[in-house]
Formats: C-alpha cells, sequence, structure tokens
C-alpha cells in the first residue's frame, strides 16, 4: 500500500471542502475547531466556530470568560462536558503556561478534554509534527482497506488500526495527509452508501474488491439506552419565573432548568407541591434522544401569587430566560410553548 499517501493526498488537493479551520497553523484555532467537531457534524459546528473565534479571538479572552457565558455560547451543540473542559484548558494554558499553548503531544494530550485523536491531530495541523489521526472516519477507511473484521470500540482493534495509521502515515507531510484520510471518509468512504467508483484507492482497497464494504467496521458492543422520566415544574409569578443550575455529575452539569422531579416509570406521576389554590396545568410532552438516554419530559406551568423559596431555585424575569444557558431540550420547550413563546 505504498501508494496510498500520494494517491490520497493528490484527491484531497482536488476535492477537500474549503473550511476555515484548514487555513491557519494557529494551535488555538485549531483546538477550538477540532473540540466543537467532536460528535458533531461540520455543517452544524460551522457556525459555532466561528461564533466562539469572534467571542473569543484568543485563548486569554476564552480564560476571562464566566462558564455561564461559554456554555451560553455552546447552547445547542450538546455534550456540554466539552465547553466545561475547553473553558478549563484555556484557564490552565493562561495560568500555568503563560498564555502558550503547547507544543509537544503529551504536553497537549494532557490537556483537559484531549484524547490521542485529537492531540494528534493539532499537533500535525499545527506544527506538522507525524502523529495519525485515528477518528470515526478514518476507522472506517482503514477497516475497509484493509478488509479486517476486528471491532474498532475494543483495545485490541483501536491498537491494531493505529498502528496502521502510523504505518500508512507520510511523515514527511503528516498535515495533509490527516486531512486526505479524514477527508475521504467523510467524503467518499461513508457509513452506508459509499461512492467507490470515485474512491481514489478503489484499486487497493481489499473490502472493495471482496464486495464486503458495507460490513465494515465491526462493531462489538452495542449502546444500551437508558429510559428517563422528567416532570418540570415552572412556577410563574408577575412576570417572574423560577430557575436552578444543574449540579453534580449528571446530563448537563452547570445548565439551567426549571424545578425537576424525576421518576422511575412512564406511569408513575409526581407528587406536585402545590399551596392553597394553586392549579398546575401541562404545558408539553417531548422527548430528546442523547447518546445512552432517552428523556421522556413533560413540563407543567404553575401559576403562583409568590415564587417558592428553595434553596437552589433562583427567581428571574420570564424576558432573562435567554440569559440562563439550557439544554437543548428546554430550548425547544420554550420555543413551542403556549405560555412562554421565548425567541
Amino acid at each position: 500500500m505504498g501508494d496510498f499517501s500520494t494517491l490520497i493526498k493528490n484527491w484531497y488537493r482536488q476535492n477537500a471542502r474549503e473550511l476555515p479551520w484548514r487555513s491557519t497553523s494557529d494551535p488555538y484555532a485549531i483546538w477550538l475547531s477540532e473540540i466543537i467537531l467532536q460528535q458533531t457534524r461540520v455543517d452544524q459546528g460551522m457556525d459555532y466556530y466561528l461564533k466562539f473565534l469572534d467571542h473569543y479571538p484568543d485563548i486569554q479572552s476564552l480564560a476571562n470568560a464566566t462558564e455561564d457565558q461559554v456554555l451560553n455560547d455552546w447552547q445547542g451543540l450538546g455534550y456540554y462536558s466539552r465547553a466545561r473542559n475547553l473553558h478549563a484548558s484555556a484557564k490552565y494554558v493562561v495560568n500555568e503556561l503563560n498564555g502558550k499553548f503547547p507544543t509537544e503531544y503529551g504536553s497537549v494530550l494532557s490537556l483537559k478534554g484531549v484524547g490521542a485523536y485529537t492531540a494528534a491531530a493539532i499537533c500535525s495541523f499545527a506544527y506538522d509534527h507525524p502523529h495519525a489521526v485515528v477518528d470515526g472516519n478514518v476507522y472506517r477507511v482503514l477497516a475497509r482497506l484493509d478488509n479486517c473484521e476486528m471491532p474498532i470500540d475494543s483495545g485490541k482493534g483501536q491498537k491494531y488500526f493505529q498502528r496502521l495509521a502510523e504505518e500508512l502515515l507520510d511523515e514527511n507531510d503528516p498535515a495533509v495527509h490527516n486531512q486526505a484520510i479524514m477527508e475521504l471518509g467523510a467524503l467518499i468512504c461513508t457509513p452506508k452508501n459509499p461512492d467507490c467508483e470515485n474512491c481514489p484507492v478503489n484499486e487497493i482497497c481489499i473490502s472493495r474488491i471482496n464486495g464486503t464494504q458495507l460490513d465494515l467496521p465491526v462493531k462489538e458492543k452495542k449502546t444500551k439506552v437508558r429510559n428517563r422520566y422528567f416532570h418540570y415544574l415552572i412556577w410563574r409569578s408577575n412576570e417572574q419565573v423560577a430557575i436552578r443550575k444543574r449540579t453534580g455529575k449528571d446530563i448537563w452539569q452547570g445548565l439551567y432548568e426549571f424545578h425537576l422531579i424525576e421518576v422511575e416509570n412512564e406511569k408513575d406521576q409526581p407528587n406536585f407541591p402545590l399551596q392553597g389554590d394553586q392549579k398546575v396545568m401541562l404545558d408539553g410532552e417531548y422527548q430528546h434522544i442523547l447518546s445512552h438516554q432517552r428523556i421522556h419530559a413533560k413540563f407543567w406551568v404553575i401559576d403562583t401569587l409568590d415564587l417558592p423559596k428553595v434553596n437552589d431555585l433562583m427567581h428571574i424575569k420570564i424576558e432573562q430566560l435567554d440569559d440562563y444557558p439550557m439544554p437543548q431540550l428546554l430550548i425547544r420547550y420554550l420555543t413551542s410553548s403556549k405560555v412562554f413563546m421565548v425567541d
């Protein structure tokens, strides 16, 4: 497979998408793009990348921001731990490294939220260091190229594909090679309908020759989805509403929500802490799917003369709801609610 790198680089130079993070060698901008694009499509991540660069043009400005500001700008992108890790790493670089982004693979890898793939991507794209990237697209290309049925989610499989990626890497031109193999997986060697006829390596791709490309790559583990049942209680009074900040290690840590009662089963009803003649009105039912969880949520509105004084509840004006970062589930509710209609 000695021609592999030459073939994919020639193809890449003619077919690569023009993406803003590909026209810079600034490690901060590259790091930002890699964190945003983790588990995110390019078309979805583009606006967030441009917004973050506009709001935080350098690592100092990102470190100086509050966590609420960062989470608010991240709102709707999901996997909020990425935003918290991004912010924490920015503060670490500014406070511990004198604002200088690390240049060595091991130091980049030590940043919160940075794994082997991200560290390799930053070091090769920013510094042209010879580190092979292996993300989902690369796993797929390599598994099909080698016709390998080793599970990509097993320790043995991950080591095998990392070693194969390093063997194929052009160490004299690692940045272009890495971009090329990732782009090949994104545009040609796609999961369901690979464009094998226009693939630059179709003549040396063993799975294409054997007709097994749609069977690869192989995964051994199936994601187990857990159902959760949420009841949100929304107290309103004189254009004010009660919200709280999520803490602990559960989903959506650091984001804001209404008072939440979680029940074990779909048929279980919460005990509404009503006072006097307060009435509760169901204002919407939604389902929200995360990678390992399916949230079934009901939103109940309670109009009251006085908002409840509970330790973790804060009272804000309804018009201020946009200033508090919330999970996408609550954003969906607020934008379609019969009683809120928040833009």
